[in-house]
């Protein structure tokens, strides 16, 4: 075990999913911020665990080549960036590593490499911004949480934003500090104003400003707009009502102050009205990329009925409407699915039908009415499909599912329960949309096999693991996720355990009693938690 606060000199070795640099010192896994591949450098610890050690560099002995001078003066202590300290060449490159990874290291593939569409620019690029506010020696001031806190960083000018979004922010922090209206304070849950919301246009320049309150009426509102309407395309402002305790940002209602209460802006040739809570990639070039290489990807035919599942305010859905018969979109936020319903009618599109409702009961809806599409399209938030949909999508038997993802790991694991279920991989490739973040977006196709994909070979049944082919996940993966999510190390006999607790199978080797009747060392229960934890993760429980 390595010791808390010694020095330590190591090479960064490779990354974390979140784009930490990760070294390996005397047996034991270091996680390290701010580092890049291929670097010497020397680390204090600042935490010890037996398995795995959270360090920080405080010299480096030999640095990378992609090493750059930091252009943000807050990049180290905001939350919101990961990547200023290296160039976008190494970015990029990691990030396309990382897809390709969890598709080979959980997906069950064998790629060599994955392209990825890189971003042309760094900078402005971000669509929408979410600002926390606080408050200190009687300021008020907004900004971005710092790192694993709610300690919000103030910062004048982020630089993936553009300069309108900022603009809002020192706008509404200068009406909050000039008539004193008060700011949440989220320990005691009293305070007004608790998040400054902004979304932007990107062709159309309008600016939708949506301040979220503690409480339904804002002081002085015409105070508020006189300050606005200097800004730029801003175009209406919104109230969100959130008076609920926790981290969920917009609440349930929503006051229209001025404007319309939406934007609009144009992707993929068609344009879309944007409400507060409407769904819409943050990146509106690279966003259409993907979209453009999705589509290509379907391979659809006048002839084919496309489902859209997680459709948000139908950009895909509507981008495919001309290629396709028919397309059904399904969204679980009412006003996304009414967004959507009034952008079909905008862009004078009648072969789209939109359902609002869960993607997997609505999937499972649908297979029950006969609706079988051609192409399934599904482009589901970070944990992924259900099981629902997962059998949803294999009764429905579509020729091919285009997967959009915003989580590679979720995203490689359902790869796999479709491959389970008569899919192949046809195509990967990853889509970075936010420079700087350590996030990756990614699109893989998957086919129906057909006969022809179907290859005869003739196994002993005793070389194979029965445990892991039935149990989706084998006993080392559930190993090295509980290493990687819990940091600790567990045994099979733990696994077992666990499985049998759980009802699910495990093999005729495994749990069986110890040499000489002895009793068994029984899991304990954090390793148990963790293992669940694993299990829940694979799609096991």
């Amino acid at each position: 075990m390595l010791i808390k606060n010694e020095i330590y000199e190591t090479v960064i070795t490779d990354y974390t999913n979140e784009g930490q640099g990760v070294a390996h010192i005397e047996g034991c896994a270091v996680f390290i911020p701010n580092a890049i591949a291929g670097e010497k450098v020397r680390v204090r610890i600042e935490k010890a665990q037996k398995t795995w050690a959270a360090g920080k560099i405080v010299e480096i002995l030999e640095k990378s080549p992609h090493r750059v001078n930091r252009e943000c003066p807050v990049a180290k202590l905001c939350g919101g960036c990961d990547f200023w300290h290296m160039d976008y060449e190494e970015e990029s490159r990691l990030k396309a590593d990382r897809v390709k990874s969890c598709l080979n290291r959980i997906g069950g593939e064998t790629l060599e490499n994955v392209p990825i569409l890189a971003a042309p620019t760094c900078y402005g690029y971000r669509n929408k911004a979410q600002y926390p506010v606080s408050a200190k020696k009687g300021r008020a001031y907004a900004g971005f949480f710092r790192a694993g806190t709610h300690d919000v960083v103030e910062n004048k000018r982020c630089l993936i934003l553009p300069t309108e979004t900022d603009a809002v922010k020192d706008a509404v922090m200068d009406y909050v500090n000039q008539h004193r209206v008060s700011v949440y304070d989220e320990a005691a849950h009293k305070g007004l104003l608790r998040h400054i919301y902004v979304r932007r246009g990107v062709l159309s320049g309008q600016v939708l400003v949506c301040l979220v309150c503690n409480g339904d009426r804002l002081p002085k509102v015409e105070e508020l707009l006189k300050r606005l309407q200097k800004i730029p395309g801003f175009t209406t402002l919104v109230l969100s009502v959130n008076t609920k305790k926790g981290n969920t940002v917009l609440g349930d209602k929503f006051l229209t102050l001025h404007g319309p209460g939406f934007i609009e802006d144009t992707l993929c040739g068609l344009t879309f009205r944007l409400s507060p809570r409407s769904f819409y990639q943050v990146n509106h070039h690279q966003a259409q990329r993907l979209y453009e290489a999705a589509i290509a990807q379907a391979e659809i035919t006048k002839n084919d009925l496309v489902l859209d599942l997680y459709c948000g305010v139908g950009t895909i859905t509507l981008a495919m409407a001309s290629a396709a018969g028919k397309v059904i979109g399904v969204e679980v936020i009412p006003q996304a699915v009414e967004d959507a319903k009034d952008n079909a009618k905008r862009n004078g599109i009648e072969n789209a039908e939109f359902f609002c409702g869960d993607a997997g009961a609505a999937a499972l809806e649908l297979e029950q009415k006969g609706i079988r599409p051609d192409v399934v399209v599904v482009d589901p938030p970070r944990k992924g499909l259900n099981a629902d949909t997962i059998e949803a999508l294999h009764r429905m038997s579509p020729r091919r599912i285009v997967y959009v993802s915003c989580d590679p790991a979720t995203l490689a694991r359902d790869v796999a329960l479709l491959k389970e279920r008569g899919y192949i991989l046809k195509n990967a490739m990853a889509a970075d949309l936010f420079p700087r973040c350590s996030h990756v977006e990614s699109v893989v196709t998957l086919s129906r096999k057909t006969p022809d994909d179907v290859i005869e070979i003739d196994l002993e049944l005793d070389e194979l693991d029965i445990t892991a082919a039935e149990s989706k996940a084998t006993y080392p993966e559930i190993k090295e996720y509980v290493l990687k999510h819990h940091g600790l190390k567990v045994s099979s006999l733990y696994i077992a355990q666990v499985k049998r607790k759980c009802g699910l199978d495990v093999g005729e080797n495994h749990n069986l009693p110890s040499p000489g009747g002895r009793p068994q060392p029984q899991v304990p229960p954090e390793k148990e938690e963790a293992i669940r934890d694993a299990l829940k993760y694979f799609s096991m429980l």
